[in-house]
């Protein structure tokens, strides 16, 4: 049973791959200034979501 050096499990430890088309957006209400945006995830009830420019301003 050689199955040689394949990589089971999706290859970027079952990320989506850079090539599956465009990313599904979901509207969001920046936590900081309230502004409507859109970020590539499904938010979550009780944590924060902030539009780019106040993304920027909590990196740390």
């Amino acid at each position: 049973m050689g199955f040689g050096n394949r990589n089971f499990g999706g290859g970027f430890g079952g990320r989506r791959s850079f090539d599956s088309g465009p990313r599904e957006m979901h509207k969001a209400t920046c936590a900081d200034c309230g502004a409507e945006c859109e970020v590539p995830f499904k938010p979550i009830e009780g944590k924060p979501v902030y539009c780019r420019d106040c993304y920027q301003k909590h990196r740390k």
